[in-house]
């Protein structure tokens, strides 16, 4: 790893850190709001118990680190145990006054910062909750999805907070861990995040020219077979940016008002010319 990328990990790392610092000990703390996840396992713990809450994520996160380091690699376990050691450290010794008590407000912003704080953790190539691990592994080992493991295990984890914080106070963590999830999305996948495009149209060749030299993004020539007619189909497949999807389908619609397209969620893009135009 080249060492402009080593600094820029690490920085995202700290900087994650920091900003969820931020949420826990500005709104969501002092409003008693949990998150998702092994941090909500831990603030609930840390409520119900004298023990810190520092101790906890630690404690708590300790089996997951370990599961990363069977299952995804020394380096990413070596990076995660100390992002949620630095994590523990701010939040014992660096205090962030309360920003607000207007509980729909700690709600949001708290899982916005929480959001984002690990959103750039995981840029950095770490986690600071160790429930997206487990969800990964249990997803290989099951027929349910990353997706479905951890609202699965959230679900669990907001009816104990019914149960010990009061129906209200779990209601608004719930916001907590929407508001976060939107936010982790985001700082992810940010405005750049990628559409692949299928089109048909007769007048493809119009098309693919328009997409090279007006939007300056190289696309793909499949061939097909129409399912009615039998008839031979080219197809036509390019990535765009969120922010240019609009343009692709005006640039679509003026060549053929009557094409097929479909426009896919890419979780990720590289390499062509995704990140660079195809003419300057």
């Amino acid at each position: 790893m080249a060492d402009g990328e080593k600094f820029r990990g690490l920085f995202c790392i700290l900087a994650g850190v920091l900003v969820s610092c931020l949420g826990l000990e500005s709104f969501l703390l002092p409003n008693r709001f949990i998150d998702g996840g092994v941090t909500g396992i831990s603030m609930l713990a840390a409520d119900s118990t004298s023990v810190p809450l520092p101790a906890l994520l630690l404690l708590f996160n300790l089996p997951f680190i370990f599961l990363g380091y069977r299952h995804v690699g020394r380096g990413f376990a070596v990076r995660s145990f100390l992002a949620i050691a630095t994590q523990a450290l701010c939040l014992t010794f660096l205090h962030f006054p309360i920003a607000t008590h207007d509980k729909l407000l700690a709600a949001t912003f708290g899982g916005f910062f929480t959001g984002a704080g690990v959103g750039l953790a995981i840029r950095g190539g770490c986690v600071l909750d160790g429930t997206e691990i487990l969800a990964v592994i249990v997803s290989k080992r099951s027929f349910a999805t990353v997706g479905e493991v951890v609202l699965a295990l959230n679900v669990v984890i907001f009816s104990l907070a019914a149960m010990l914080l009061g129906v209200e106070a779990a209601l608004y963590s719930t916001l907590t861990y929407f508001a976060g999830s939107k936010t982790i999305d985001y700082v992810l996948h940010g405005i750049e995040a990628y559409h692949g495009v299928l089109i048909v149209s007769g007048k493809f060749a119009a098309i693919r020219q328009a997409i090279l030299n007006d939007l300056g993004r190289g696309c793909t020539t499949l061939v097909g077979k129409g399912g009615y007619t039998g008839e031979a189909q080219e197809i036509l497949f390019c990535v765009v940016t969120r922010l240019e999807v609009t343009r692709l389908e005006n640039i679509v619609r003026e060549k053929d008002e009557n094409a097929f397209f479909v426009i896919l969620q890419a979780l990720e893009a590289n390499g062509g010319v995704v990140k660079q135009r195809a003419f300057h």
